[in-house]
């Protein structure tokens, strides 16, 4: 950040006074600019036994599987951005059962908030998947998946599935995590 985003003059990146941590600092009006984590929100919308899955038609992570999930928008409900976002993406509609993973990602400032979801009817590729597809347990493209967040949410899909319980997982995925899912390159 360079400029103040209420009145266009230079900002510094400082401990502002009472803080314990560097912040945007304008010191011609005396905002302070906080910058904090993005909430991405999604479901794991499950039809019978089998998952939908989407093709991201969008970077990152292009051509590979994923659960319908994005970024949440102000004023919406976490539960509202779910549901979104699996329209968006699947033009499909989903009742929702409850949050089942929270996975924090700090090093690139991301909460991923994953609700289970029964899908209610019909599904299509929307504007930013290629395709979209249910998927049994043994057909999952686990090598081809977009992001390790969505491994770790269906693993503990399928692990609970077996006892028909399914509880909240809290979990986070580190930069050494991302390093080993995605290798070096």
């Amino acid at each position: 950040m360079n400029f103040c985003s209420h009145c266009g003059q230079t900002v510094r990146f400082a401990i502002p006074a009472g803080d314990d941590r560097p912040r945007y600092l304008c010191d011609a009006c005396g905002s302070i600019h906080y910058q904090n984590p993005r909430i991405v929100a999604g479901t794991l919308p499950v039809s019978g036994s089998r998952i939908l899955l989407c093709r991201r038609a969008i970077s990152p992570r292009k051509g590979f599987w994923t659960l319908p999930a994005g970024f949440m928008e102000n004023a919406e409900t976490t539960v509202q951005a779910a549901a979104r976002e699996t329209w968006e993406e699947a033009c499909a509609e989903v009742d929702i059962h409850g949050l089942y993973t929270l996975i924090n990602l700090p090093h690139i400032n991301q909460v991923y908030m994953i609700f289970r979801a029964e899908l209610t009817g019909g599904f299509s590729a929307g504007p930013e998947s290629l395709e979209v597809a249910l998927f049994e347990e043994h057909e999952i493209p686990w090598d081809e998946l977009a992001f390790p967040t969505i491994e770790r949410t269906l693993r503990h899909f399928y692990a609970d599935r077996d006892d028909g319980h399914y509880p909240l997982h809290i979990s986070d995925i580190t930069a050494e995590d991302r390093e080993r899912y995605f290798g070096s390159a």
